[in-house]
């Protein structure tokens, strides 16, 4: 894969590296933008099957990068109403806990909190041993080993969205499918730039907002909702939920039954006229490039930061729990931090830093020209 910047309309004096913040758009998301926004003035041209046709295409797509069923994708506004929509429907073991991360998103963090707080169960939350340097395998086994028959719920992010440790989603599982454990993983920062397989890492829900590495617009997400849930009760009663929903004519012919699978737990208004199309274009566009070639397109772009952050003694983490399009850095005690954030600025650089550690997050639309840049900056002020 080459570089694919001329697919968006990045300003060509900056150095954008904080995809992990959030995604540009593309040219193609624009458009559709655009174009919905025409149609939507002419409500005449708003027929019935516009409220359906396009989510069908959204739920499909989603579902081919994360080797789903379309009919375990819901449409929802955001992650916390995805957390709540599939906690509300676990019951929690007697005397059981919950486990999370050290440092989880917020919104993941309260919503397993709360689900503690009105189930009785423990919330166990899993740290990295202090002395390590490098904590990714530590951390990975922390995390399994604590992982038992009184676990309800393990519900981490598959990438950090700090310092970008990968969790070995495919052992933690397996144990949860040995301990009768609900796997709930926040995909927010690696799908689309990293390989997902719901089904080979037995994950009961997979939540995931849609304006970082999906490339969609903010106030969308989308999750994946294993067939663990089909007798639960969603949020809300949208109307567009139940079957039979599209004919228009016989809407107050009350239907209890809800649409079948994961459809039930759509937000209401979820054929929101212009943000999904969209989000169908970003998807479309990441089907083509690739998952898989993205990652290692960005290994390949990484390379000469990382050969020459090494030679200043930073460690790396082993590949199996780095993400090369997200990573954070602890720079050498004698780089000034804020000498760095202000040349950072000065030099149209866009990246995070938190604390001691510069955070990296490089996409498609990333070239050579950015990382020289960025290793340029770094040696000037140290």
């Amino acid at each position: 894969m080459k570089c694919q910047k001329h697919l968006f309309n990045l300003k060509e004096n900056i150095h954008y590296l904080n995809c992990a913040y959030k995604a540009p758009l593309l040219k193609s998301c624009e458009e559709a933008c655009i174009k919905a926004l025409i149609k939507d003035r002419n409500p005449s041209d708003i027929i019935p099957d516009d409220f359906f046709n396009v989510t069908k295409e959204v739920r499909g797509y989603f579902a081919e990068i994360i080797n789903s069923s379309p009919n375990n994708i819901a449409i929802i506004p955001s992650t916390s109403y995805g957390f709540s929509s599939v906690l509300n429907n676990i019951e929690g073991k007697k005397n059981g806990n919950a486990i999370t991360i050290q440092d989880e998103f917020p919104s993941g963090y309260f919503s397993i909190k709360r689900w503690c707080d009105e189930n009785s169960n423990e919330l166990l939350i899993i740290n990295p041993d202090q002395d390590q340097k490098l904590i990714g395998e530590n951390w990975n086994d922390n995390l399994i080993n604590q992982i038992n028959q009184q676990t309800s719920i393990v519900l981490i992010s598959s990438v950090h969205w700090m310092n970008g440790i990968r969790f070995d989603l495919e052992k933690i599982g397996q144990k949860c499918k040995e301990v009768g454990a609900k796997l709930i993983v926040d995909g927010t920062q690696s799908v689309g730039a990293q390989k997902m397989d719901v089904n080979k890492y037995n994950i009961s829900a997979l939540i995931c907002a849609s304006y970082k590495w999906l490339f969609g617009p903010n106030s969308v997400a989308l999750a994946y909702i294993s067939d663990d849930f089909e007798q639960g009760k969603p949020l809300e009663e949208s109307w567009m939920n139940r079957v039979n929903s599209n004919n228009f004519s016989a809407l107050t012919n009350y239907e209890d039954t809800y649409q079948p699978n994961a459809a039930k737990y759509n937000v209401g208004e979820s054929s929101n006229l212009i943000l999904m199309p969209m989000l169908r274009e970003s998807l479309k566009q990441i089907i083509k490039w690739n998952p898989t070639e993205i990652e290692t397109y960005c290994k390949t772009l990484i390379q000469p930061l990382v050969i020459y952050l090494e030679s200043l003694g930073v460690a790396f983490e082993k590949e199996k729990y780095f993400s090369n399009h997200l990573f954070a850095l602890q720079l050498p005690v004698h780089i000034d931090m804020d000498l760095l954030k202000n040349n950072l600025i000065k030099n149209n650089i866009f990246t995070s830093i938190r604390g001691s550690y510069l955070r990296v997050s490089v996409n498609v639309f990333n070239d050579e020209k950015d990382i020289l840049k960025l290793i340029k900056v770094i040696r000037q002020t140290s």
